[in-house]
């Protein structure tokens, strides 16, 4: 199961779409468009150590938050300010123009205003679904960068790492058009 397979199965939709506004359908194909960018923007950030170690740090630092593995996500203990920041440290200065790719790629439904609600609704999530995934790797360097690293290669598809980056992770346009706009990172 993929990364974004994995959180979609613990979201609730119903709850997301009621809090964006939008029909559960419309939530789900956003929520689909923006998870990989989230996923794509974290590993572009920790491609280097100084960025990998202030990406393992603040992931550490969201591991008593809303995703809980029997329940799934309880959306009232998602912190929306939380999530803008963490949206701002992942895409940097880029975040406008990231927001406004997936806004126009996704279905005619998927605006860059839902994009603009949902990223930071979805942040916390993501930070939260890495921190558990890094705390079940004991012993794997989980505080280092090489911890988060390797689980963001193995989370995103199996070793993306050696497959090219974050292109091949999104794959096509949406891909091209992060890793260009991301580049190496933001190295938060």
């Amino acid at each position: 199961m993929t990364a974004v397979d994995d959180i979609m199965s613990r979201l609730p939709l119903n709850d997301l779409a009621n809090r964006l506004g939008v029909d559960e359908a419309t939530a789900e194909e956003a929520t689909r468009q923006a998870l990989p960018a989230l996923l794509g923007g974290i590993q572009a950030n920790t491609t280097d150590p100084g960025g990998a170690s202030s990406f393992a740090s603040a992931v550490h630092q969201h591991d008593n938050s809303p995703l809980d593995a029997d329940d799934g996500v309880d959306l009232g203990q998602v912190d929306e300010n939380d999530g803008d920041k963490i949206v701002g440290h992942v895409f940097g200065d880029q975040r406008d123009q990231v927001v406004q790719q997936l806004g126009t790629t996704g279905g005619a439904s998927t605006t860059q205003d839902l994009i603009g609600k949902l990223l930071p609704l979805l942040a916390p999530i993501v930070m939260a679904y890495l921190a558990k995934r890094l705390s079940g790797q004991a012993g794997a360097g989980g505080a280092g960068g090489g911890g988060l690293g390797d689980l963001l290669g193995s989370v995103l598809g199996g070793g993306a790492a050696q497959r090219g980056g974050q292109a091949d992770i999104l794959g096509g346009g949406l891909g091209d058009l992060l890793g260009g706009l991301l580049g190496g990172g933001r190295r938060a």
